[in-house]
């Protein structure tokens, strides 16, 4: 489990899972419930490059969002 610590949002956190290019698992700690929530809901089954790529660069506060923070996060993500 990889745990990336965020900056510049209301979410704190992101425990991140990865297995052969494929998000498994995605989880925020804070932030907006119900948004974090989907976004994670959204991200778990599919390619992480796709995923980050995707949400690359949205902005909410800011230069970053939570979704941006996730898509940081898969790109610095360690197995």
């Amino acid at each position: 489990m990889y745990h990336y610590q965020c900056k510049g949002t209301c979410s704190t956190s992101i425990d991140l899972e990865i297995q052969d290019g494929i998000i498994t698992y995605c989880k925020f700690t804070n932030g907006c419930k119900g948004n974090t929530q989907g976004v994670a809901a959204l991200a778990i089954g599919r390619k992480a490059d796709e995923v980050a790529a995707m949400l690359q660069g949205i902005p909410c506060r800011g230069n970053t969002s939570c979704p941006d923070q996730l898509s940081r996060a898969i790109r610095t993500y360690h197995d």
